[in-house]
């Protein structure tokens, strides 16, 4: 390896190092003002980012309204939600 290609090496080396953690430094800034805090204003009380309302599909019937059945729920062994009364009867 030339000499000068040796001294450039761990320069570019520590550029690419901070270039790199200053850039995981501003992720992470975001990442902390996402969650409201006590105490913070909050932009738009109950309203959601995008101003619309979400619906899962399976929700609609065939005409795209809301379906008025009874929907399934399944629970899984290990869901730590409270039904005393489920864990009873295992």
């Amino acid at each position: 390896m030339p000499p000068a290609l040796a001294q450039l090496f761990p320069l570019v080396y520590a550029a690419c190092f901070l270039v790199l953690l200053w850039q995981a430094f501003r992720v992470m800034g975001r990442g902390f003002t996402a969650v409201p805090r006590p105490g913070d204003q909050s932009p738009a009380s109950g309203a959601d980012r995008t101003g619309r309302l979400t619906i899962h599909p399976e929700l609609l019937d065939s005409d795209g309204q809301l379906t008025q059945e009874d929907l399934l729920t399944v629970r899984f062994s290990g869901d730590d939600e409270g039904d005393s009364v489920a864990s009873e009867r295992v």
